[in-house]
């Protein structure tokens, strides 16, 4: 009772990346240089792979859905983040900063989940391909990707309801550029240790497990490419390589993040950085750098003026 009496803050000021003025200028051009690159080549991927028959298969399909989302995990953080760059005082309402809170996990839950089944997709095709076409038809990967959203909304508002059911009454200087589980329920004015307890283990077990679900999946894809062609192997561990660039550059900072209770270091927003801003946009660069298929579909749609058309 005395938690709902107490006056309950309206906006929080976030410390950002740096204090330094020359700092901000440049990591502002950066960002927002990565921003654009972001939304650019995420897009062309989407619009490749609907625009391509041939790369109508559950491979791209999960792709198409892995760049959508990039987008949007990018949108939630990096706009607020490049405004604060070039203001003195960086504020966000309460409303706006749970909003924020909500999409980032919405996002970055449905891209663990979209990742682990990635994974088995590849694990399927490789393992037991004779199998693949009615194990991985199109009819289950709809409803794999609805799983997912599903499963990310479930947790989003989890996450969300034990931040909001806190009393916040004094503190509102968040040391962190966006809004956060972790810094956020530090402003608490209550003891939060239990909450934090069950963040974490929501959070962190969702990280660890699907990590270990890959890690798994990608052990038993590469045991059995012994028993491929030459050919085989090699185009196996192309796919499967960028797969997995794509999971550790994405798990390693949510692991390093979300799987400790109540604890801070000063290397915490270069890890944010990493995640929010650097990843949805090597995911792209990854996949096409080394997909000689949507290479070649690019190059076939800019040849037949697509691309161009599009902009028109």
């Amino acid at each position: 009772m005395d938690a709902l009496n107490q006056t309950r803050v309206t906006e929080f000021v976030f410390l950002g990346l740096t204090d330094k003025w020359v700092l901000e200028i440049l990591f502002f051009l950066a960002f927002s240089v990565t921003s654009v690159l972001t939304l650019l080549g995420n897009t062309l991927i989407v619009v490749t792979i609907v625009f391509t028959p041939r790369l109508h298969t559950p491979m791209y399909f999960f792709l198409s859905n892995l760049s959508f989302i990039d987008i949007c995990h990018s949108s939630v953080t990096v706009p607020k983040m490049l405004e604060g760059l070039l203001l003195e005082i960086k504020t966000i309402s309460f409303d706006n900063c749970i909003a924020q809170l909500f999409f980032l996990h919405l996002f970055a839950c449905a891209e663990i989940f979209l990742l682990t089944i990635m994974a088995y997709d590849r694990y399927v095709a490789i393992c037991a391909p004779l199998h693949y076409s009615n194990v991985m038809n199109m009819r289950v990967c709809v409803q794999l990707v609805f799983a997912l959203w599903l499963g990310a909304t479930v947790h989003s508002l989890v996450q969300t309801f034990l931040t909001i059911r806190l009393p916040y009454c004094g503190p509102k200087i968040i040391d962190s550029y966006f809004c956060d589980v972790p810094p956020v329920i530090k402003l608490a004015c209550t003891d939060t240790y239990l909450t934090g307890m069950l963040i974490v283990s929501n959070s962190g077990t969702i990280s660890l497990t699907c990590f270990l679900a890959l890690v798994t999946s990608y052990t038993v894809i590469l045991v059995s490419l012994r028993k491929q062609s030459a050919e085989g192997r090699r185009k196996a561990l192309s796919t499967c390589s960028a797969h997995f660039m794509v999971v550790a550059f994405f798990f390693g900072p949510c692991i390093f993040i979300y799987t400790r209770p109540d604890t801070s270091f000063s290397i915490d927003k270069v890890v944010s950085v990493f995640y929010t801003v650097v990843t949805p946009l090597l995911n792209p660069l990854i996949y096409t750098l080394r997909n000689e298929e949507v290479k070649s579909a690019m190059k076939h749609l800019r040849q037949r003026g697509f691309f161009m058309k599009s902009g028109t």
